[in-house]
């Protein structure tokens, strides 16, 4: 992958909802150092310690508290901003949580973007909305090849099936309000985008891999795995992040300002963003690695009592964002690993904040960055 677009997002007003979690920060600090102008609308963040205070997120982003089910409150924080972009992120992402809460997970996954989207309906100055939804959307048959975006929606549980509802809902969406053949006329670009199972710094996210893995290493403490055979399509999350805002790029007409909309009105559409199929790992495989990498004090053993279902084969085919987008993996899974292990040892040796994440997230990022040039 190169980066080939001549795209600025210096002064671009960007809406990001889930700014205060693992994916929405490392998306508010690439966009904030790419010139854009952020404002983020979510909760307060769900762990301690988290991305967003650590890498203190909200000294280049404008941090605003809100649900995206208030619509009140919502319309008041777009509308009052006019932005050009909306990334939506904020979601309840946990499998196992939605089985414990699923009424909340509906709300949220599925009533939560109808608000986000009608939002958008009524903010004249959006002109890009790119709707994050997940691998898990899809009715999955345990299939050895990788799902492509016109494969049936589906789920098994709550948390599935409410993203398959979101991508549906965003359909519904494009269709009613903004429908692809007259873009010209509403300026409007929805398009959404599914993603594997993504890892790097600043995760702690509850009954996660990654995290629970660093939490245990840290405490040096076994740590209980579950299906250790299931196999995922593993990324760092500076990859599909990378896909969010190329797919953003080519929505706002990434040849210009004098694009037509009509030139990009085949990028309202689904995409999915997985790693290359040799990195789609069984989970022991992951666990292994990160125990090596981590040394001293890393151990785990098996859960004999998974106790809810989940999938165990799981993998994306991104030859769609490969063919439109210019958009491949840049980073190995070992390469992933070592770069978040990296970070979380680093965050590990900075007591009282003596090292400065933000700074380090950022350095990770431009690192990145340095990959897709030509």
């Amino acid at each position: 992958m190169t980066d080939k677009t001549n795209f600025s997002w210096q002064g671009k007003k960007v809406f990001l909802t889930g700014h205060t979690g693992f994916k929405g920060g490392w998306l508010a600090l690439w966009l904030a150092s790419k010139g854009a102008t952020v404002r983020g609308y979510a909760l307060d963040p769900n762990t301690t310690p988290n991305l967003f205070d650590v890498a203190r997120v909200g000294d280049l982003v404008e941090d605003v508290r809100g649900d995206i089910r208030d619509s009140a409150a919502l319309d008041r924080a777009v509308q009052e901003f006019a932005p050009e972009v909306v990334f939506h992120l904020a979601a309840q992402p946990l499998v196992r949580l939605s089985y414990a809460d699923p009424i909340l997970t509906y709300e949220t996954n599925v009533i939560g973007t109808a608000r986000v989207l009608d939002a958008v309906r009524r903010t004249p100055t959006v002109q890009a909305v790119v709707s994050v939804t997940t691998d898990k959307c899809y009715e999955n048959k345990e299939w050895v090849w990788g799902y492509r975006e016109t494969d049936p929606l589906g789920g098994y549980d709550p948390y599935s099936s409410s993203k398959a509802c979101a991508e549906i809902v965003s359909a519904a969406y494009r269709q009613s309000y903004f429908p692809v053949d007259r873009l010209a006329e509403h300026g409007v670009g929805i398009a959404t985008a599914r993603a594997g199972n993504v890892i790097g710094g600043g995760d702690w996210s509850l009954d996660r891999l990654i995290p629970d893995l660093v939490r245990g290493f840290l405490d040096g403490t076994p740590v209980p795995i579950r299906r250790p055979h299931a196999i995922r399509p593993w990324q760092h999350v500076l990859e599909p992040l990378y896909g969010y805002i190329r797919l953003a790029e080519e929505l706002l007409g990434s040849g210009g300002e004098g694009s037509s909309r009509l030139e990009v009105a085949k990028y309202a559409s689904a995409y999915n963003f997985g790693p290359s199929d040799d990195d789609a790992r069984p989970v022991q495989w992951i666990v292994e690695r990160m125990t090596d990498f981590w040394g001293h004090g890393a151990s785990w053993v098996l859960d004999l009592d998974p106790s809810v279902h989940e999938a165990g084969y799981l993998k994306l085919d991104a030859s769609k964002a490969r063919a439109d987008l210019a958009w491949t993996p840049q980073l190995r899974l070992e390469n992933a690993l070592h770069w978040l292990v990296q970070w979380y040892r680093t965050w590990q040796e900075s007591p009282a904040g003596s090292k400065d994440m933000q700074a380090f997230t950022l350095t990770q990022i431009a690192n990145y960055e340095s990959l897709l040039k030509p």
